[in-house]
């Protein structure tokens, strides 16, 4: 397949894939979505993420911060949208006056979103429990005092409280249901100081597809909603998802040599016999890992080769023998499997690391264009 004229790079980003991953996982969990684009929708694109998750049936979006999530409402994002991480100290009054819910994990910031509170507009706050995953989140010892505050703060009409969230280690079902149980017992004691908040969450994609008990109703879908599987022993494909990046770029020079020739910095790699070399210009810098130099795995006219010595900068070569390549060609890092293309799984096997990284990782200087089935 030839690229484009003039593209060197470019991730395509199938949104009918994300719109139909919600519907999947809807009907999957019975639950309320909560979509998480955070960190640029995982790489995706904040805003087109946000926009096919809702058409999908999401009925909220996550962001990680209030900055992420005034981005979208410049965009025109009208739903609710919840960031739950926090600079010490930030002010929540911008976050207030645009209808962004906080997450809150102790009693100063519940305080500050309390005095952020404009006229008849409360803060909406979801209220985060430390449940053994040893991050943010209010203390069991402090439950008490924030959730009788948080129940006064809500009766004088400074707050109001949309939920109570945690979240969960995906170390072991055994693990995640202790820390279920204890959620539930932040659950009734919050209950015993006067709040019923509507929602419940604490399962993100892991737990609402393995752990259905901790559904509650109201699940994050972070991963799952990209089609990128958070199981070591089950794709994406097995899930029901499909994969919504597409990272190519064009085949941008071909280059015969005899056997010997070293590639790239290093010479790590050495060609031994006569071979075709072709430059394909994505590196580290466009967030493709160093890590998987001499192991990435690429398909070019349908057929897969491997990275040739060391992931550079903006390019890395692979030896393709005396397989047909010409210039334009198009070459696929990684995409949705069942079509016959590399997987994020493989470049993360490749690189030693998860293949959330690979997707979140790639760079801005590739170009992003939005497509569908």
């Amino acid at each position: 397949m030839r690229m484009a004229p003039g593209v060197l790079r470019e991730a395509l980003v199938d949104v009918d894939a994300i719109a139909e991953n919600v519907r999947h996982l809807r009907r999957l969990t019975g639950a309320e979505i909560i979509a998480v684009v955070k960190a640029d929708g995982y790489g995706h694109g904040a805003h087109r993420a946000a926009v096919a998750a809702l058409r999908g049936g999401a009925a909220r979006i996550g962001v990680s911060d209030i900055d992420e999530a005034l981005a979208l409402r410049r965009q025109g994002v009208r739903a609710p949208l919840f960031a739950w991480l926090h600079a010490p100290g930030a002010s929540f009054a911008e976050a207030v006056h645009h209808d962004v819910e906080l997450g809150i994990s102790d009693l100063d910031q519940l305080l500050r979103a309390g005095a952020a509170a404009e006229g008849d507009r409360p803060a909406a706050v979801h209220l985060k429990l430390e449940t053994g995953l040893s991050r943010n989140g209010i203390a069991p010892a402090d439950w008490a005092q924030v959730f009788s505050e948080a129940a006064r703060m809500q009766r004088i009409g400074r707050v109001r409280v949309v939920g109570l969230f945690s979240h969960l280690s995906n170390t072991s079902l055994d693990d995640d249901r202790a820390a279920l149980a204890r959620f539930e017992e932040g659950v009734v004691l919050a209950a015993a100081n006067g709040l019923n908040p509507p929602l419940r969450h604490i399962a993100a994609t892991h737990a609402a597809i393995a752990l259905p008990e901790a559904r509650l109703g109201c699940v994050r879908i972070g991963i799952g909603l990209y089609g990128v599987s958070p199981f070591d022993d089950r794709s994406a494909a097995d899930l029901g998802l499909r994969p919504a990046m597409t990272l190519r770029g064009s085949v941008a020079a071909v280059r015969r040599v005899p056997a010997g020739t070293g590639v790239s910095y290093g010479y790590d790699y050495r060609t031994e016999v006569d071979t075709t070399l072709a430059l394909i210009p994505l590196g580290y810098a466009d967030g493709v890992p160093r890590h998987a130099s001499g192991r990435g795995p690429v398909s070019i006219n349908g057929r897969r080769f491997t990275v040739a010595g060391r992931i550079a900068m903006d390019q890395f070569v692979v030896d393709v023998g005396d397989h047909p390549v010409a210039v334009g060609d198009e070459a696929v890092l990684f995409g949705d499997p069942t079509l016959g293309v590399p997987s994020a799984r493989d470049w993360a096997d490749a690189a030693d690391t998860i293949d959330y990284e690979i997707v979140t990782r790639v760079g801005a200087r590739v170009p992003r264009r939005e497509g569908g089935s």
